[in-house]
């Protein structure tokens, strides 16, 4: 068996190869350092009204929710808060099909005050037997740690960071409207 320079250089390519793609797998998701939980938070600077931010506010939740009478638990327009408990899905990749891996809860904060909002996203837990803290997939000492938590992870990750997205979309001021004149 005769194994020659351009056999080895491919070899080593191939597992360079693998262990860059398995430190990019890996996601890194904002940790509160006091509560320890993932946390998504941040205040950010928009014009308008207190009022004028929660109408902005609730028109982008009936926009973002299915029901989203249902998802908000509180819609507190006197002090400025309005909060959310829902779900998301997530998915893997079996025989070819694409199948639901379970459902991730999380709860959504708004704050709004004169001329800027902040929004804080945590609780994450993979609804399971019992609830599982997401923070456990993080883990990867935890003795039931598989590779698909990664995945799961990053689907999390990537929701999250498109719905902050969208919302901060959503809370921007209207474009003025341009007078009809005819």
């Amino acid at each position: 068996m005769k194994i020659t320079v351009l056999n080895i250089i491919a070899s080593i390519l191939m597992l360079n190869s693998l262990s860059v793609n398995a430190q990019n797998s890996a996601v890194k998701m904002p940790v509160d350092p006091e509560t320890k939980l993932i946390t998504y938070k941040e205040v950010v600077s928009v014009a308008g009204t207190p009022s004028e931010l929660f109408n902005r506010a609730i028109e982008w939740v009936n926009k973002q929710y299915k029901n989203p009478a249902d998802a908000t638990k509180v819609r507190d327009q006197a002090s400025g808060i309005i909060e959310i408990v829902h779900r998301i899905e997530i998915s893997k990749i079996e025989k070819g099909a694409t199948l639901v891996a379970g459902r991730v809860d999380y709860s959504m904060k708004i704050e709004l005050k004169d001329g800027r909002f902040r929004y804080t996203i945590t609780n994450f837990n993979m609804k399971d037997i019992s609830r599982q803290p997401l923070e456990r997939y993080m883990d990867k000492q935890d003795k039931s740690y598989i590779p698909a938590w990664d995945d799961y992870l990053k689907q999390v990750d990537d929701f999250t960071r498109k719905m902050i997205d969208s919302l901060k979309q959503g809370m921007q001021a209207p474009a003025p409207k341009k007078p009809d004149t005819w």
